[in-house]
């Protein structure tokens, strides 16, 4: 089932995530919704807030970004429960990113270009590994999510003053977009 994805103003987009228990209900049934959801929304990343769970829960498939002629391809597709960020390392770098739930908006994100994550998989098996480049921006990114922190805070402070109108937008519902979202009433 598609879920309808919250939208910027949602409280629970602020809020830091709880730890998922390995009882959790129906645990592959809201994965399996998740995936369909992110891919429908042509996502990258998608984490349990976003679709108002305030759980610590994300999953990332950067396979995606590569051309589909690539020999080589790059990236990964996992589940990460119970994150815990352990280093963010190396010189920083900025790149334009966007939100599913801050449709319309993107802006410049300076983030390091080398994390080690501690997380848990779907079947609640611990790995702590670390990713580069592109696969821990998203990483890091979705991190936010699960922390209660949206990219447009880490934009550069004119760029803040230049979107805070679509925000408002956005928080009210007035926005375009071509898959389910739950806005602020």
């Amino acid at each position: 089932m598609i879920l309808p994805i919250y939208a910027f103003g949602q409280p629970v987009l602020k809020k830091k995530a709880i730890d998922l228990e390995k009882d959790f209900p129906d645990l592959d049934v809201l994965l399996e919704n998740m995936w369909k959801t992110m891919y429908n929304a042509k996502g990258v990343g998608l984490a349990a807030p976003q679709i108002g769970k305030p759980i610590r829960l994300f999953l990332i498939d950067t396979l995606q970004l590569n051309d589909e002629d690539e020999k080589n391809p790059t990236g990964f597709k996992k589940v990460f429960i119970n994150a815990e960020m352990i280093e963010e390392v190396g010189k920083p770098w900025e790149y334009e990113e966007g939100c599913l739930s801050i449709p319309d908006v993107r802006g410049d994100v300076s983030r390091h270009e080398q994390i080690t994550i501690k997380y848990q998989d779907e079947n609640f098996k611990t790995y702590t590994e670390t990713f580069n480049g592109i696969d821990a921006r998203v990483i890091q990114h979705e991190y936010d999510h699960i922390e209660g922190v949206l990219f447009t805070e880490k934009l550069k402070p004119i760029k803040k003053r230049m979107v805070r109108r679509k925000l408002e937008f956005i928080k009210k519902g007035k926005v375009g977009v071509d898959y389910k979202m739950r806005f602020v009433r």
